[in-house]
């Protein structure tokens, strides 16, 4: 039997979760069980970035401290998950001439096509900001377009189209300097709608088209897949707070109750549960707005086939997936979270879905996921955006 323990580390606005999972290798068949998970309530964060790294820390010690007591071991480096509202995605093409005599088009000829599309990244978009994940699109070999493996086919020209995910630089800082102090190493950074999107699509709703949003407590994310690849990723600054804030002045009660009347909890409040209810949907259907606008920008409103999987804690709101389906005109469905092999090792919630899914990034980080994806944890700790040497380690199995 071989064995092997990852831990992820998802430092949400509301909570900092931390899951420690198990990969065992008998008889050829691989399984992922969680043996610990601990969470604790983020302190000295805003929006998705630190605000204050030293309660941030604190915060990150607490929940690693819970995950280390049920899983009975020390969790002494982990994969942390990048979110908040400097997360973005950009897309650009770049090309190069195949140098071999044969043309034979190799691993060095991906890399300066991805190179050229890097510096093609205009200066307005890259300024104070940072790669993290570098996940090819789409291969042209002579202007066709390649299905599958590129490398060995013969061609004068390769064009890649490449989706860029950056941050701003120093939140990236002080977020890996908050894990730092908690007596964390940092093994590597990872966008949270990549890493939530291992255990809540399947392969089947990723080849169709689909788009996973996340509604947490101060921000919506979305990414959308085609063809089981990333093709845009987008943060916006609004989240489920925004509904509690909108009951409470609506209802005229304090934020606490908003809270409580907002998940459904016993209160003390009476209210017209009509009122309550435009309240919620005047501000979810700004929030599907912005994503219909965003569909329409990038020319994929109502052609998502896989529809729309909403994860996060707004994702319990009632009524959320009728309205989704209404504004977007495309299938809606809330996120399950699939990881773990056995009944007891098995999580479901979705609260958990981007911490199970760093764990996954982990198990499948070394070895044969080389020239795709992350970048090492030196790179990221380098000044400026463009440091494209060797990408590092994550998404093959996002590659065309």
């Amino acid at each position: 039997m071989i064995r092997e323990i990852q831990a992820g580390i998802d430092i949400g606005t509301h909570q900092v979760k931390v899951i420690v999972a198990l990969e065992s290798l008998v008889g050829g068949k691989v399984s992922h069980t969680v043996i610990g998970r601990g969470s604790a309530e983020t302190r000295g964060m805003s929006h998705g970035f630190i605000t204050n790294p030293a309660e941030a820390a604190l915060s990150i010690r607490t929940a690693v401290n819970a995950a280390e007591k049920s899983a009975g071991v020390k969790v002494k480096r982990a994969f942390v998950a990048m979110g908040g509202i400097g997360l973005t995605g950009i897309t650009t093409t770049g090309s190069t001439v195949i140098t071999r005599a044969d043309l034979e088009i190799t691993e060095r000829d991906k890399e300066k096509a991805l190179e050229a599309a890097e510096a093609a990244i205009p200066p307005t978009l890259s300024l104070n900001k940072k790669i993290i994940n570098i996940i090819p699109v789409e291969y042209k070999a002579d202007g066709k377009v390649v299905w599958g493996r590129v490398d060995g086919l013969k061609a004068q020209k390769l064009e890649v189209k490449a989706l860029f995910i950056t941050c701003l630089e120093h939140h990236l800082e002080d977020l890996i300097r908050a894990v730092e102090k908690a007596d964390i190493e940092v093994i590597d950074v990872v966008a949270a709608p990549i890493a939530a999107s291992f255990v809540t699509l399947s392969k089947k709703q990723k080849k169709a088209g689909c788009l996973l949003a996340n509604i947490g407590a101060e921000t919506l994310s979305i990414m959308v897949f085609e063809n089981s690849t990333p093709v845009s990723l987008e943060v916006f600054p609004i989240g489920s707070t925004d509904i509690t804030n909108d009951i409470a002045l609506g209802l005229k009660v304090a934020i606490e109750e908003a809270e409580n009347i907002k998940v459904g909890t016993v209160t003390r409040s009476t209210y017209p549960k009509k009122k309550l209810d435009e309240i919620i949907t005047a501000r979810l259907d700004d929030m599907f707005e912005l994503i219909e606008n965003h569909l329409k920008k990038i020319g994929r409103n109502a052609l998502l086939p896989a529809g729309i999987v909403i994860s996060g804690g707004g994702s319990s709101l009632p009524g959320i997936k009728e309205l989704a389906e209404s504004n977007l005109k495309l299938p809606a469905k809330i996120a399950e979270v699939h990881f773990g092999d056995d009944d007891k090792g098995k999580v479901k919630d979705p609260l958990w879905a981007v911490a199970c899914g760093l764990t996954i990034v982990g198990f499948n980080a070394d070895g044969e996921q080389e020239n795709v994806g992350t970048r090492s944890i030196d790179d990221l700790k380098k000044s400026g955006a463009h440091v494209l040497q060797g990408i590092g380690g994550l998404l093959k199995k996002f590659l065309p």
